[in-house]
Order: C-alpha cells, then sequence, then structure tokens
C-alpha cells in the first residue's frame, strides 16, 4: 500500500501544495503540472492517470465523481478553512490513508 499523492486543482491556493509539500508530502499544483485552464474534466483525467487525489474547491468534481473511475476527490467549500488549516486537514488525511482507501471515493473536507 502506498502514501496519498496530492494534485491540486487551479481552484486550491497555491500556498496550499507548498505547504504541504514544506512538510514531506508528494503534491502537485496544476499550475506547476502546467495544466491551468484545462476543463475540470481533463483535471481529473490527469489526476487518475498520474495516480493523484485531487483536492478541489470546485462542486463539478462531485458530478464527476460518480460518472468516472477515479484515484480519489477531496472536495472542501473554499471558504470553510484558511490556508493553515486546510494544510493541517490535508496532511491529517495523508497521515492516516492510503492510496488505496481512495480509489473512486470521496471525502468532504
Amino acid at each position: 500500500m502506498g502514501k496519498i499523492a496530492f494534485y491540486t486543482n487551479e481552484s486550491v491556493n497555491v500556498a496550499i501544495s507548498e505547504g504541504l509539500k514544506r512538510r514531506g508530502i508528494k503534491v502537485l499544483a496544476a499550475r506547476d503540472a502546467g495544466n491551468l485552464g484545462l476543463s475540470d474534466e481533463e483535471q481529473l483525467n490527469y489526476a487518475t492517470k498520474n495516480n493523484f487525489v485531487i483536492v478541489t474547491h470546485d462542486d463539478d468534481f462531485l458530478t464527476m465523481a460518480i460518472l468516472y473511475d477515479h484515484k480519489g476527490i477531496v472536495y472542501v467549500h473554499q471558504q470553510k478553512y484558511n490556508v493553515g488549516d486546510l494544510i493541517r486537514k490535508l496532511k491529517l488525511l495523508w497521515d492516516v490513508a492510503e492510496q488505496e482507501d481512495f480509489r473512486n471515493h470521496v471525502e468532504f473536507l
């Protein structure tokens, strides 16, 4: 079993991925992957092909979660957490879950 690797789509502040990296977590931001401007479906496809759990504020991913196979989706309402709190929540998730736990799973934070 393997640790979760996160992919943050462009709706998520890049500071989130930077904070996770500083904590030793494998994470890639859409910006760093050169994926800005891709459709939500293309973002999910990229994450799935590269074995990432996608982190998003975009509720369109909730509909796609039932239509497509994916490696996992973490949905967070944009105004629920500040940057530091969201980093801590994702770090906790990374600490306790394995990649296999997230196949076709949606986690609401």
